[in-house]
Parts: structure tokens; sequence; C-alpha cells
């Protein structure tokens, strides 16, 4: 009875201490698991770094470190001030646009379908009443300026949560042997001989969204800040942002591209300039999607549509700005492993006997 009692107690303390350590880390979860991702990612970057370094660890975790700052971290913030810089010329654009009256809708709105002559009615009702149109204003307004600084808020939350990775990440670079090996060793404790595909089955999904989606989500953003800049559209840099965060499902880049060339057309009467958005959009910022995509996950694993909108959409929930890369990739390692116990099952299934 007092061994048992004693157990019982050891149990608890363990419990509460386990407990206790994630109520301590619970702040620094996305942090963490962002960094374990990104590290295991460029994980061979790091390896020719180190043989660079020659073998000196600490150093070529430091250099890794300054590329994650480098490449992730200041792009953010400096997006991030770009954004406030951005909200007054804004809020002022959509004022003066409307100051002097709204024009009559153009005669291509009411052969839009379904919804063209509703927008045609109440675009001239605005445009004849200067008190319809004010409320108009108004209410258009205060979103825009509420909309705008909640995505401040959480883009200022994802510099912070990157500069937290970042920082973690050196450790991980430094330690990631040590830390690998105490890996396979808990897990070949609770999986057995299990442990090397489970840890192959992780590997190749994780690269499989890395890679591929979010590689040619960066890569569609750059290429697409760059059109946009090259066109004369401005804040080319927030459209980028806005083209990789929308690559993750489909038919998200053409939205942002499409408005650039309505933009164009319409507001600046620049015809030529229109084309050449349209034509850089199906020409350039879809092939990332078209070329780019099928090669890097060709590397790990492809995703289904359903887990890479959940994942993303969940993710911004559930982490935040990081979410935006967690959740997917979460969800697919969750996939993978899943999808492998079932073949594991099937396979050892012995199979059923005809009846005589």
């Amino acid at each position: 009875m007092e061994k048992r009692v004693e157990q019982i107690a050891q149990i608890a303390a363990i419990t509460l201490l386990v407990m206790g350590c994630l109520l301590v880390l619970q702040p620094f979860v996305t942090a963490l698991l962002f960094a374990a991702i990104v590290c295991f990612s460029t994980w061979p970057v790091y390896q020719h770094v180190e043989r660079v370094m020659k073998g000196r660890r600490w150093l070529a975790a430091l250099v890794m470190t300054l590329l994650l700052i480098l490449v992730m971290v200041l792009p953010l913030a400096l997006l991030v001030l770009t954004l406030a810089d951005s909200v007054a010329p804004a809020i002022s654009w959509i004022r003066d646009t409307f100051s002097h009256g709204l024009p009559t809708p153009p005669d291509w709105v009411q052969s839009i379908p379904l919804i063209g002559d509703s927008i045609d009615a109440a675009w001239r009702e605005m445009a004849a009443s200067k008190a319809k149109l004010a409320e108009a204003l108004k209410n258009l307004v205060q979103p825009v300026q509420q909309g705008l600084l909640k995505t401040g808020l959480v883009l200022g939350e994802g510099v912070i949560q990157l500069s937290f990775a970042a920082f973690i990440g050196y450790f991980f670079y430094r330690d990631g042997a040590a830390i690998v090996e105490a890996a396979r060793a808990l897990t070949d404790r609770v999986a057995g001989h299990l442990t090397p595909e489970l840890f192959r089955v992780v590997g190749g999904t994780i690269r499989g969204v890395v890679y591929g989606l979010v590689g040619t989500a960066i890569a569609q953003g750059v290429v697409a800040a760059i059109g946009f800049y090259i066109a004369g559209v401005p804040g080319a840099l927030l459209l980028g942002f806005l083209t990789f965060l929308l690559s993750m499902v489909p038919v998200g880049p053409p939205l942002v591209w499409g408005a650039a060339a309505a933009w164009l057309y319409f507001s600046q009467g620049s015809v030529g300039w229109a084309i050449f958005m349209v034509l850089y959009g199906v020409l350039v910022i879809a092939s990332v999607d078209n070329v780019l995509k099928p090669i890097l996950i060709s590397r790990g694993s492809s995703l289904p549509f359903a887990l890479v909108f959940l994942g993303v959409f969940g993710g911004v929930v559930a982490f935040g700005f990081l979410g935006i890369f967690l959740g997917p990739t979460l969800l697919a390692v969750g996939f993978g492993l899943v999808t492998y116990w079932a073949r594991k099952v099937n396979s050892s299934t012995p199979p059923a006997t005809a009846p005589r």
C-alpha cells in the first residue's frame, strides 16, 4: 500500500512538473514550432555553412540566424512600416475621390451577371444624392481604418514571433544533431522499429509543405511585387504580400493582379500598362505556380487542397500570422502519419479466405 501511494505521488509530481513546463513555454509554442520547421527545412544549407566554417557549429548557427533575420524578419518589419505609412494616404485618397461627387457608373457594370443591375442602381442612387454618398463614405472609411489597424497588429505580432523563432533557431542549429538523437531515442521507446519510417514520413511531409506550398507562395509574392512596381501600381510591396497570402488558395493571385490591371485601365486610363499587367500575371506570376510548385512538391509529398485551405485559415486563428505556415504543415504531418498507419494496418491484415 505504501509503495502504491509513493508511485501515485511520483506520477502526480511529474504531471504537475510537465504542466508547469507547458505553461511556461505556452507563449513560445508558435515560435518553437516555426523554428523547428524552418531549421529542419534549411538543415542542408546549415551543413554547407558548417563545412565552410570548418566545423565551428556556433559560428555556422550564428550565420544561419542572421540569414533568417535578413530573409524573414526584416522584410516583414519593412512591410509593417510601409503599411503604417500607407494608412493616411489611403484614407485621404478615398475622401478625395468621393469629395467631388460620384460619377455615373460605366455601361459594363450593368452587364455583370446576377448582381450588375443591383450595383448599377445603388451606384446611380449615390451619384444622385450627396447625403447617400456621404453616408456610404462614412461606412467605408471606418471599416478600412479598422481593417488596416488589425492587419498592422497581426503583422506586428508576426515580427515579434519571427524574432523569437530566429533566436530559438540559433540553438536548434547549434545543437540540432543532439536534439534529433534525443528525439529518435524518445520515439524509439514509444514506436520501436517504426521510428525510422515515422521520421521519414514526417520529414518528407514537412519538406513537401515548405518547399512546395510556402516556397511557391514566396516566389509568387516576390515576382508579383516586381510586376506591380514596374507597372507603377502603388503599394507594390503590400500587393506582393497579399499575393503571397492568396497564393495558398486556388485563383488567389489573379484576384490581386486582375484588380491592379482594372485599376490601371479604369482609374488611370493606362491601357498599355493594364495589358502588361494581365500578360505579366498570366505568363509570369501564374507560371510560378504551374511550373515551380510541381518541381518543389516532388521533393516531399503532395497535399490535399482541403488540408491546405483549412490549415491556412485555422492556423491563423490558432497561431496568428505564423499560422499561415504552421497550420498546413501540422495538418499535413498528421495526415501523413494517419495515411502511413492505415497502410501498415492494411498490409498487416491477413487476406480473407474464401468459404469452401
